[in-house]
């Protein structure tokens, strides 16, 4: 059962140490972070821990969480926190996603689903849309930084970092995050060529979630591609952000969580 504590502990999965916050109580939680990492401190995590036990990791390589040679692949992730579910002996799980956290949980889902009670795709990344030549989602590595928060943030600002008062520890944080991203997400660029088509074994209540003003990914392309291809699933947007709806618009991201999974609990 999870608590309500601030700061981040510690669990062992199969010899694999993770980073995780736990805060809340009743039934589980699993949220998987994107790209961005995890920051323990976020509203997003304090609003979500209204509905339910929140399990936040940061996966191997992000946050504080060490590198783990064996783990170099989305794929590799999605079976590491199966493995969490199970060493927890966890049932009726939901498991939210975003971004490259969605595609872990789309992964997930995939390959096992008996512990979930429901799944939230956050603009979940994961799948090729387009033909071999087409670049579905935009390479944050290659443009320039400031385009790249422009294309993901409904407000630019929002990103707005000033590195100088950052902390050295926060700053290893960034560049590890930005690294573990590469690792995982550089080739084949943010998707794994198989995903799409075996989507269809997801038979679980699933929502797909997007910020309105997603520039990054769109809804009306890349979403709906993920729409249509996961069976019985719906799509709601969320007005007033971009690709990560759990920064800039936390409340109202948590609002449609918590009524997906209120309406598990009629």
């Amino acid at each position: 059962m999870a608590t309500n504590v601030t700061q981040p502990g510690w669990v062992t999965v199969h010899g694999v140490r993770l980073e995780i916050v736990e805060r809340g109580q009743g039934r589980p939680i699993l949220w998987l972070h994107g790209e961005e990492g995890l920051d323990p401190g976020a509203p997003f995590l304090d609003l979500l821990a209204a509905h339910g036990s929140v399990l936040a990791p940061s996966h191997p390589g992000f946050g504080h969480s060490p590198d783990v040679a064996s783990i170099d692949t989305v794929d590799d992730l999605s079976y590491l926190y199966l493995d969490l579910l199970a060493e927890r002996n966890l049932r009726d799980v939901t498991v939210v996603g975003s971004s490259m956290g969605g595609w872990i949980a789309a992964e997930m889902a995939v390959k096992c689903s008996d512990r979930f009670s429901g799944l939230v795709l956050v603009a979940p990344l994961g799948i090729k849309v387009g033909d071999r030549e087409t670049r579905d989602i935009p390479d944050i590595f290659a443009l320039p930084p400031d385009e790249v928060t422009r294309l993901q943030y409904r407000d630019p600002a929002r990103a707005a970092v000033d590195h100088g008062k950052l902390s050295d520890d926060q700053l290893t944080i960034i560049a590890r995050n930005r690294e573990a991203t590469a690792l995982y997400a550089w080739e084949p660029y943010f998707h794994n060529p198989k995903l799409r088509q075996w989507l269809h074994r997801i038979k679980l209540p699933t929502v797909l979630l997007w910020g309105a003003d997603d520039r990054f990914v769109t809804a009306a392309y890349y979403g709906d591609a993920f729409r249509t291809a996961i069976p019985g699933a719906r799509f709601e947007t969320i007005p007033g952000a971009g690709h990560f709806p759990h920064i800039e618009e936390p409340a109202g991201l948590v609002e449609r969580i918590g009524g997906f999974i209120g309406e598990r609990k009629a």
